[in-house]
């Protein structure tokens, strides 16, 4: 999510981080110049989106729990008519689940993943639709191709990566590529470090990718039930 290469860029092409907030303390930076950078910093990323009718509540992937994020945070769309979804990115939250939720309803994050995962049990949150441009990438056509996965640990830190996570993980993410018929290997599910452009490293080196792969390959098998509308508690 915010965990940041080390070498910094050039000053001319520097960024202010749009997730310099979350450090797992759960403290907003303040200034909002000082926020807004990425996708958001420019204007014209944030042109109207499709007012398309929605049903409150609503989630894409079984089982999952609605929050809605910020409409400060996403672009509304009408994916895949729109845009072709060809890519997931895998983050990690750089702070607990509870706070990531929080930032992520503050329209002065200006970002926000589809997907956050919690450790300890797996559990699903839904905070954007999946129709719908999500700010979490730092990079505006990676935004509107992909899907964003928050995972509810350090990409530094040994030991924060769950089995329950990965496996709840993987099943979303099988769920993701089945609806748009994405292949399930690197070149399409992808680490936040991977997208052109960004400064940032996670999921890091412990996440492991031949594990998780084998896991959403595992999952892609089964068959997947239908959505349904759901409300948030």
């Amino acid at each position: 999510m915010m965990a940041k290469k080390a070498k910094p860029k050039p000053s001319a092409q520097k960024k202010p981080s749009r997730r310099g907030f979350l450090i797992g303390t759960g403290l907003v930076v303040t200034g909002a110049a000082v926020v807004w950078g990425d996708d958001a910093s420019r204007l014209w990323w944030k042109v109207p989106g499709v007012d398309k009718q929605r049903t409150d509540g609503a989630v894409d992937q079984p089982g999952a729990q609605w929050v809605a994020a910020s409409r400060g945070n996403l672009r509304t769309a009408d994916r895949p008519d729109d845009y072709t979804i060809d890519r997931i990115v895998i983050h990690t939250t750089e702070g607990s689940y509870d706070t990531a939720i929080r930032v992520f309803r503050d329209p002065l994050h200006a970002a926000a993943a589809h997907y956050v995962v919690r450790a300890r049990d797996g559990h699903i949150t839904q905070m954007a639709r999946e129709l719908d441009v999500a700010y979490h990438a730092g990079n505006r056509g990676y935004n509107e191709r992909s899907i964003g996965i928050e995972h509810e640990a350090f990409a530094h830190k040994k030991g924060t990566l769950t089995e329950v996570m990965y496996r709840s993980s993987a099943r979303l993410a099988a769920g993701i590529c089945a609806r748009y018929g994405i292949p399930v290997d690197r070149e399409h599910i992808i680490g936040h470090v991977e997208v052109p452009g960004t400064d940032h490293t996670d999921p890091g080196p412990y996440w492991d990718w031949d594990h998780y792969l084998k896991l959403v390959r595992q999952e892609a098998r089964r068959p997947t039930p239908a959505a349904n509308p759901v409300r948030s508690t």
